[in-house]
């Protein structure tokens, strides 16, 4: 992870699709270290909001920037250091947990060697050490979940969006991907995950809510 801290902003972002309005005029200053929850009803724009974050949906309107550099594409959104784990984990079906972990480190340039590690630690992190060489469909849909968690976990990016990461979690791991998330702000991450579980967002240093794409704090970083 990058020693430089980083600072996570928004800036009247708004998104449309034809006549509705997924987000509207959404302001956000997240800087390195802060884990933010965002929550709020189905259809809410939860999602959308990550997503526009990660440079994966264009906004009609505002800017979304990493520090000074414009965030952009999904591609330049993840040079810049911003991963995203999309609801559902998004696993890839014919790979292994490891291997999933593998592929996703080398296609960021990592040496085999340093990706087969931080796989491992990853894994070790949301308590799969001994399901690395299992195939998704071979393993539970918390354990599923973790696994994309643990992918998320293993970029070391500087800022980790993640939608729903609690999901079908019992609540001892979902206290466990929790607690692994702040390891993540407390080393300098921006963290930021959607959820609707109360108790997910509960020890999250704020609470951003959204409402029909507008967005209020339930509780501010400034307290």
């Amino acid at each position: 992870m990058t020693t430089a801290p980083s600072h996570l902003q928004a800036e009247a972002l708004e998104v449309r699709y034809d006549d509705r309005v997924a987000l509207r005029d959404v302001d956000l200053q997240i800087p390195a270290g802060s884990m933010v929850a965002v929550t709020g009803p189905s259809g809410s724009g939860k999602s959308v909001l990550l997503w526009a974050l990660a440079g994966a949906v264009v906004p009609t309107a505002g800017t979304v920037r990493l520090d000074a550099e414009p965030v952009g594409d999904r591609s330049r959104a993840s040079r810049l250091g911003i991963a995203l784990m999309p609801q559902g984990g998004a696993l890839v079906s014919t790979l292994t947990a490891t291997e999933n972990l593998v592929t996703s480190l080398l296609s960021r340039g990592m040496p085999a060697a340093d990706a087969r590690a931080r796989a491992a630690a990853a894994l070790a992190e949301v308590g799969l050490e001994e399901e690395g060489d299992h195939l998704p469909e071979e393993l539970s849909g918390g354990q599923q979940q973790r696994v994309a968690v643990a992918v998320t976990l293993a970029s070391h990016g500087r800022v980790l969006l993640l939608d729903e990461p609690t999901s079908e979690l019992d609540a001892g791991n979902r206290q466990r991907v929790l607690a692994a998330l702040r390891v993540a702000a407390d080393a300098g991450a921006v963290v930021v995950l959607a959820t609707h579980d109360p108790e997910a967002a509960e020890p999250a240093d704020a609470e951003l809510r959204l409402d029909d794409g507008a967005a209020s704090w339930v509780r501010a970083l400034d307290g």
